[in-house]
């Protein structure tokens, strides 16, 4: 990604807030918060009738098939050329870098503008968030937006792909996008080595010691493999939003099994520089070569290679508890 770490690992620690507040504001008049379980109602949208329009999400109605399509979060850009809505995604913020067909501009979806928006005369904007109250200035102009927040559960990965699926006349692309992940994901941790003592691991946002606990999006697939977080006890009222900052004495008293970097390309971490760290050499997770290089932007996102992230996950188990 483009932006510094320190920002993103920033962003990752107020996400729960930052999901709450897109709740508050789906409930205002968008649509697509991402929240609900999978037995919630989703008016307006199922695989049989909404890819004739016009067509309800929420509280947003499209008439029409949207041909001009403005993503500002890299999440959201990878659903929708995951789902075949490609061709109809005219612009994306500058830190949407997957698949490497999308379109390159220097759109802001952290500080986004509204008139650098409206520019590409688009008929849906995607948002993660309400940054600069962007929403309401572009339903003053009367473009249509969807808000998909950060994930809390895989529930609300599905139901993003979804409600994209329905408003931009791929339903049954997203139906089945939506159905091969969830097999992917159900085989990965059926079939992950399940030792006797449940392994622990640090999940790494930062070289600072910032981390993730289980009440996370990304904390919650760990917790599926059977993987016990070392970072949990640091927040336990949930006061850092399930992002702490963890002590290097505390993280070396904790001895985790596990180690994934998810700063591997933003802050060039890995194997070799955790174990110069003082200290480092006496952990399980380095003493046994069990620290993961994840992928940055792919442990970073919520959409459709979430799938990617719970394979790493599960062959870093599997080769620990081999």
């Amino acid at each position: 990604m483009s932006r510094s770490h320190p920002l993103r690992a920033a962003l990752l620690r107020t996400a729960v807030v930052a999901t709450a507040a897109a709740l508050a504001l789906t409930g205002c008049g968008q649509a697509g918060d991402g929240s609900g379980g999978p037995d919630d109602a989703q008016p307006g949208v199922s695989p049989e009738t909404a890819a004739s329009y016009p067509v309800t999400v929420g509280d947003l109605t499209l008439e029409v098939r949207p041909e001009r399509i403005v993503a500002l979060s890299p999440t959201a850009t990878e659903m929708l050329f995951a789902i075949g809505a490609g061709d109809q995604v005219a612009a994306v913020d500058d830190n949407s870098n997957f698949p490497a067909e999308a379109p390159t501009t220097d759109l802001s979806g952290f500080t986004p503008n509204v008139e650098a928006i409206a520019g590409y005369e688009p008929d849906l904007v995607v948002l993660s968030g309400d940054t600069n109250e962007v929403v309401a200035g572009l339903t003053r102009l009367s473009i249509p937006v969807y808000l998909a927040g950060a994930a809390v559960t895989l529930d609300d990965t599905y139901r993003q792909i979804t409600e994209l699926g329905a408003l931009t006349g791929h339903p049954e692309a997203a139906a089945d996008l939506v159905d091969t992940m969830r097999s992917d994901i159900d085989k990965l941790v059926a079939d992950v080595a399940r030792p006797a003592e449940p392994l622990s691991y640090y999940y790494e946002l930062d070289p600072t010691l910032y981390t993730v606990t289980s009440d996370t999006f990304v904390g919650s697939l760990f917790t599926m493999v059977g993987l016990t977080n070392v970072a949990d006890p640091a927040d336990p009222s949930g006061e850092a939003g399930g992002y702490p900052q963890l002590s290097a004495e505390a993280l070396i008293d904790a001895d985790p099994d596990l180690i994934f970097l998810a700063d591997s390309k933003c802050c060039q971490q890995n194997a070799q520089t955790v174990a110069q760290r003082a200290g480092w050499s006496t952990i399980t997770a380095v003493q046994a070569g069990q620290v993961v290089e994840l992928d940055d932007d792919v442990a970073s996102r919520w959409g459709p290679r979430v799938v990617d992230l719970v394979r790493a996950i599960v062959d870093a188990v599997d080769a620990a508890a081999s």
